[in-house]
């Protein structure tokens, strides 16, 4: 069954309304904090305060400055506990990962992330400015490449709007981002970034966060956010 975006006078929220709180994130060991903190600013989150603690410095962020001192739109970063290090050792070991007799469960699941960065865990961020975007990518690319802080620990993807606009597809086109990206969104008028990362450790194994970035172009009632497409 086709499903249309909703109307915006039905899915306004009139009273009793919630906003998005805070978030807990993890860097896995304590010498990783500075980096995964600088990567939060890299891409866009402001950072209100960094405890230093014996075993891994504490940050607090928050989305947007106009957070800086509610009690929404916060992202805290820590060091993980060391029982959870443990939990995630001991099924590393369970399921042998990342040895040549590694669970078939393990492999399966590695195929369908990099097949689809979204099919799992993941934390998504909406950016204002495509412009804004592409200049944090184009830096996470250089980093990358020349950065011996990042070098090996990131991964990024890219998924287009799907097309049949032609605004939208010729600024794509142009673009030093999308312009030769190959994978399309599950909706149109928007673009999608993942950043793949071990230097913040989530999911099921405790290996890699998936962040995601995404863009919708205005005036667009219906796009990737307000409207799944198959």
């Amino acid at each position: 069954m086709a499903t249309t975006a909703p109307e915006i006078e039905t899915s306004r929220i009139t009273d009793g309304g919630l906003s998005m709180g805070h978030l807990a994130l993890h860097y896995g060991a304590p010498e990783d904090g500075p980096a995964a903190a600088r990567l939060l600013q890299i891409t866009g989150l402001t950072e209100t305060q960094m405890l230093p603690l014996p075993n891994g410095n504490f940050y607090r962020f928050v989305v947007a400055k106009e957070h800086f001192g509610r009690g929404d739109g916060i992202v805290y970063l820590s060091c993980l506990p060391e029982p959870q290090q443990k939990l995630i050792a001991a099924i590393h070991t369970a399921l042998r990962v990342g040895t040549d007799e590694e669970h078939e469960t393990v492999t399966a699941y590695r195929a369908m992330m990099a097949q689809d960065f979204e099919a799992s865990f993941h934390f998504g961020f909406l950016v204002a400015s495509l412009e804004e975007l592409e200049q944090m990518v184009l830096k996470l690319w250089d980093l990358a490449e020349n950065d011996p802080a990042f070098k090996g620990r990131l991964n990024i993807g890219i998924n287009r709007a799907r097309r049949g606009d032609d605004a939208v597809d010729a600024r794509l086109d142009a673009s030093p981002v999308f312009g030769k990206a190959t994978r399309y969104a599950y909706g149109s008028a928007g673009v999608q970034v993942f950043v793949e990362t071990d230097l913040v450790r989530a999911g099921q194994l405790g290996e890699n966060m998936y962040f995601e970035f995404d863009y919708v172009f205005p005036d667009r009632h219906s796009h990737i956010l307000s409207v799944v497409e198959l």
